[in-house]
């Protein structure tokens, strides 16, 4: 080969080496504005009691915690926050109170788990019948949508079916567990509220020891995880379904 034809050569390999390296970057640039594109930041609401801060387990291992690092696994190009407004002991008169709607910034998706403690100190069931309805109404209002499509209602576990349980009517306390159950269902499905039912993975407790927690009251680590279940699946339909 001459060095005239030589030169020809040079000059279409870099002429071509040039145009790979500018196809190169091009990818890597709309790669990267589609990352960008992609993200989203989602804000999440738990409110309730002992149940949804994780009572006798870990500060990280209730189910709203494990929903967020599950959301941020499956997900991990999102953002998820979450902010838990519940206490130990809680009724739903007391979850009422402590709700400051002007303070708290609006949500994605909040969750409702309460009752429990109403049914517990024996307060009249038409006072829960009432604040349930009340506290549907705050949670809707805590929603970015101001929908009832971002509030999902979790049903109450049964503590009945755990060692300290085991020092009351079972029957007895399952039977009232069940009522509030089903009212807080019927009230779901009559307003197109999401309703995820965990009762009865707790029922399993006295056979399943492992599904309640060192203190002998409340859901374990694995009975959360087993919640996180049913719910994440919710949890993505909604905040996915209009991305």
């Amino acid at each position: 080969m001459n060095f005239f034809w030589y030169n020809i050569w040079v000059f279409f390999e870099m002429r071509y080496f040039f145009l790979f390296v500018i196809f190169v970057f091009s990818c890597e640039e709309r790669e990267l504005d589609e990352v960008q594109i992609s993200a989203h930041k989602f804000e999440i609401l738990s409110l309730g009691d002992s149940y949804t801060i994780g009572q006798g387990v870990c500060e990280d291992c209730g189910y709203p915690r494990q929903l967020i690092d599950s959301l941020r696994v499956l997900h991990s190009l999102d953002t998820f926050n979450l902010e838990v407004i519940a206490q130990n002991g809680w009724t739903t008169s007391s979850l009422l109170s402590n709700i400051e709607v002007s303070e708290i910034e609006k949500k994605n998706i909040v969750t409702l788990m309460i009752g429990v403690n109403n049914q517990y100190w024996g307060l009249p069931f038409d006072q829960y019948e009432n604040e349930f309805e009340e506290l549907i109404s705050t949670s809707i209002s805590l929603t970015k949508s101001q929908n009832s499509d971002d509030l999902i209602v979790i049903s109450i576990p049964d503590w009945a079916y755990t060692s300290l349980g085991q020092n009351y009517n079972l029957e007895f306390i399952s039977g009232q567990i069940e009522s509030y159950n089903q009212f807080a269902q019927n009230y779901c499905y009559e307003n197109n509220i999401s309703y995820v039912y965990i009762t009865d993975i707790t029922r399993l407790g006295l056979n399943q020891p492992e599904l309640v927690a060192p203190d002998g009251l409340h859901p374990s680590a694995t009975a959360h995880t087993l919640f996180v279940n049913r719910i994440l699946p919710v949890i993505e339909q909604k905040i996915y379904r209009t991305q």
